[in-house]
C-alpha cells in the first residue's frame, strides 16, 4: 500500500512489529557471535587472527553497502530493499549454522551482513511512511530504543544461547524470526510514495569506490587497533591502508560533489542541521562503543565480579533507556532537539565519568546506578537526534538520509574499538587503569556530541 501521512493504526502495528524483529536481529548479530569465537576456534583449528574475521566480514559488509543499497530504496521503493535484505539474511543465517569451515563462515557471515545493510538502510525511511508526521517522534524513539538495548543484550543473549546450545544455535534463531519478519512485511510495508522527479542515477563506479573506501579505512583502522603490539610500533600496512581509503574517498567524492543525489549524500551534509547531527550521532557512537567494550573487563577481570553477576549489572544500561526512549519521543516537538540531545549527552557523560571514577569497591548497586544514568542519557539524546535527521532530509531523500544514519553509527563503534584497542596497548594489565582512560574518553566524547547537538538550535 502506498500512504500519503503514515498507515492506519492496525497496519501500523504491524509494520513497526515487522521494523522492531529486522533492526533487532541485524544489530544483535553484530555482536552475538563474540562469545563464541574462542570456540568457533578450536574447532575449525583457527588462529584467533583468522577467527576475528567471522566478526568482521559481518560488519565491513553491513558498513559498505548502507549508502548504495539505501540510494538502491530511493530508486527501487524502501519496502522491496528491506524485504529482499531480510530474505538474504535468513538464507545466509542457514549457511552459517550449516558452515563446517572457517572460509564457509566467513563467506556466510558477509553474506549475512549484506543482508543487515538492506534491513538497515532503509529502516528508518520506512519508519517515515508508517507514522503520521505529528506522531513520528514517538515511531523514531521505538528505533532508537531498538538499536540500543539490541547492541547492549548481544552478548547476553549469547551467554544464554551458548550456555545450553552450540554456536550453530546462534544463527539458528534467526531463521524463525526471519520467516515470521518476511511473512508480516509483505502484508504491513508500505510503498514509496510517488516519485514528481526522474531517479536518480545509479553509478556502478560509485559504489564500488564507496566499497573500496569503507573497507580500506576498516581494515586498516582494525589492523592498527588490534594488532599492534604498542602504540610507537604500528604495522606500516595499517597505515598504508588507511592512507589508501583517504586517497580513494577524495577521487569518489569528487566525482560526487557536483550531483544532485550523490551516493555519499554531500547535498545532505550541506544542511548545517543534519550534518551538526550526523556529527552528534558519531561522537556519541564512538563513546558508546568505548564504555560497551571495556565494561566487561572492568566487571569481570578488575573486579572479579562471575559472569552472571556481571550481566545482571549491566542490564542496567539497557533498562534506563527503555524507560527513557519513549519519554523522550514524547518530548521531541515540544522542546529543541538540540537542547534534548545536549542535555541526554550530559547526563551520558556523567554516566560515564562517574563509572570511571568508581569507588575502588563498588558494589553492585553503585555500578548498577552509573549505567543506567548512561543508558537514560543516551535514550534522550538519541530520539531527537535521529529524528532531527530524518525530518531534516527531503521526503525523495529519506532512503540516503536512513543510510547515513546506520553508517554513522556503525563509523563511530568501529572508531570506539579501535580508540580501545590503542588504549589497552599501554595498560594491558587490566588493572583498573585502562578502564578509567576508556571511560574518561568516552565521556569526552559524549561532551563534543553534546556540543553539536546544541549548536543546532541556532539553525
Amino acid at each position: 500500500m502506498s500512504v500519503a501521512d503514515g498507515l492506519p493504526s492496525p497496519q501500523r502495528g504491524k509494520a513497526v512489529l515487522v521494523i522492531v524483529l529486522g533492526i533487532a536481529m541485524s544489530v544483535m548479530d553484530g555482536s552475538i557471535v563474540n562469545l563464541a569465537l574462542p570456540g568457533i576456534a578450536r574447532e575449525m583449528n583457527a588462529p584467533a587472527s583468522q577467527a576475528i574475521w567471522v566478526v568482521n566480514a559481518y560488519q565491513i559488509a553491513s558498513l559498505v553497502m548502507l549508502l548504495p543499497l539505501a540510494a538502491l530504496g530511493d530508486r527501487l521503493g524502501y519496502r522491496r530493499v528491506y524485504l529482499v535484505g531480510m530474505a538474504l539474511f535468513v538464507v545466509s543465517s542457514v549457511a552459517a549454522m550449516l558452515a563446517n569451515s572457517l572460509a564457509m563462515l566467513t563467506a556466510a557471515r558477509a553474506l549475512q551482513g549484506l543482508g543487515a545493510a538492506g534491513i538497515m538502510s532503509v529502516n528508518t525511511a520506512l519508519v517515515r511512511l508508517i507514522y503520521p508526521s505529528h506522531r513520528l517522534g514517538r515511531g523514531i524513539a521505538v528505533n532508537s530504543m531498538v538499536v540500543a538495548t539490541s547492541t547492549m543484550a548481544g552478548p547476553a543473549v549469547a551467554a544464554a544461547v551458548l550456555s545450553v546450545a552450540s554456536w550453530p544455535w546462534l544463527f539458528a534463531i534467526n531463521v524463525p524470526l526471519g520467516l515470521l519478519t518476511l511473512w508480516l512485511g509483505r502484508r504491513a510495508l508500505p510503498t514509496n510514495p510517488p516519485r514528481t522527479a526522474a531517479a536518480p542515477q545509479f553509478s556502478l563506479i560509485d559504489v564500488a569506490l564507496n566499497v573500496l573506501m569503507f573497507t580500506l579505512l576498516f581494515v586498516g583502522a582494525d589492523y592498527l587497533g588490534v594488532r599492534s603490539g604498542a602504540v610507537h610500533s604500528v604495522p606500516l600496512l595499517g597505515w598504508a591502508m588507511l592512507g589508501a581509503g583517504v586517497l580513494v574517498g577524495v577521487v569518489y567524492l569528487r566525482r560526487q560533489w557536483h550531483l544532485a543525489a550523490p551516493l555519499f549524500p554531500l547535498d545532505l551534509l550541506r544542511i548545517p542541521v543534519f550534518a551538526l547531527s550526523m556529527g552528534s550521532s558519531l561522537g556519541a557512537f564512538c563513546a558508546q562503543m568505548l564504555a560497551f567494550l571495556s565494561l566487561p573487563f572492568l566487571l569481570l577481570d578488575v573486579q572479579g565480579r562471575t559472569h552472571m553477576q556481571a550481566g545482571l549489572i549491566m542490564t542496567a544500561w539497557p533498562m534506563a533507556t527503555v524507560l527513557v526512549a519513549p519519554i523522550a519521543g514524547r518530548l521531541i516537538g515540544r522542546y529543541p532537539a538540540g537542547w534534548l540531545g545536549g542535555i541526554g549527552m550530559v547526563v551520558f557523560a556523567t554516566g560515564l565519568l562517574l563509572v570511571g571514577l568508581r569507588p575502588e569497591q563498588a558494589s553492585s548497586l553503585d555500578m548498577a546506578w552509573r549505567l543506567a544514568l548512561c543508558g537514560a542519557g543516551f535514550a534522550l539524546f538519541q530520539s531527537p537526534n535521529n529524528h532531527t535527521i530524518v525530518t531534516s532530509a527531503p521526503v525523495n531523500r529519506s532512503g540516503a538520509a536512513s543510510g547515513m544514519l546506520g553508517t554513522a553509527r556503525l563509523t563511530g563503534q568501529t572508531l570506539g574499538a579501535v580508540i580501545l584497542a590503542a588504549i589497552y596497548a599501554v595498560w594491558n594489565q587490566h588493572d583498573g587503569r585502562g578502564e578509567t582512560m576508556a571511560m574518561c574518553l568516552a565521556a569526552g566524547f559524549a561532551l563534543l556530541a553534546g556540543v553539536s547537538s546544541s549548536l543546532r538550535v541556532r539553525h
